[in-house]
């Protein structure tokens, strides 16, 4: 198959943004709650709908985001190129956030995190690609990439303070974006 259009350093860009606004939150701890996204004050603070989507809550949220989004992100980057990657990463961000503020339990709560927009990626993989095989930590045998989504998602809707409108809503958007994509895609081999 060949990769038109690829650029893995949009990739390492997302990931540096994100780690440093990390950096930064840790310094200023309010800058969570000015970049986060929070249904109470989403209409005095809009740019939020884009900006939680490089804020994390904690080490182990940003590893885990920004582990999946340099592997994902940079098969998908190369499967679809840059300016398609792009627009299933934001887009899956922002419908999740969308929907994360239509169906919050809390007016209160902050979202923060790139979850959407990475399991928007995974979408995308999972139709693109459904025999594609992933380790997932620490299962010891490789799972086929759709159980690993979809698990991950499930398991992750039932942990307290997660934001699972927000997967749900990239997630959704991925799949659709998979299938129309690989509608469209055609393979070339060389």
């Amino acid at each position: 198959m060949a990769y038109r259009g690829s650029n893995p350093t949009v990739v390492w860009l997302l990931i540096a943004i994100n780690l440093l606004l990390f950096i930064a939150t840790l310094i200023e701890p309010d800058l969570i709650l000015l970049l986060g996204l929070q249904p109470a004050s989403f209409l005095d603070r809009p740019w939020t709908l884009v900006t939680n989507l490089f804020i994390h809550g904690g080490i182990l949220h940003i590893l885990a985001n920004m582990i999946t989004l340099y592997f994902f992100g940079g098969y998908l980057s190369r499967l679809l190129g840059t300016k398609k990657f792009l627009i299933v990463y934001f887009c899956g961000g922002i419908l999740g956030n969308i929907l994360y503020l239509l169906l919050a339990t809390s007016q209160y709560a902050v979202a923060v995190g790139a979850s959407g927009a990475i399991f928007a990626l995974g979408g995308v993989l999972t139709v693109m690609r459904p025999r594609l095989r992933v380790f997932i930590f620490p299962i010891p045998v490789p799972l086929p990439l759709w159980v690993a989504v979809i698990g991950i998602f499930l398991i992750l809707s039932f942990f307290p303070q997660v934001a699972w409108q927000a997967h749900l809503g990239g997630l959704v958007l991925g799949l659709i974006a998979g299938y129309f994509f690989r509608r469209r895609t055609r393979y070339y081999y060389t």
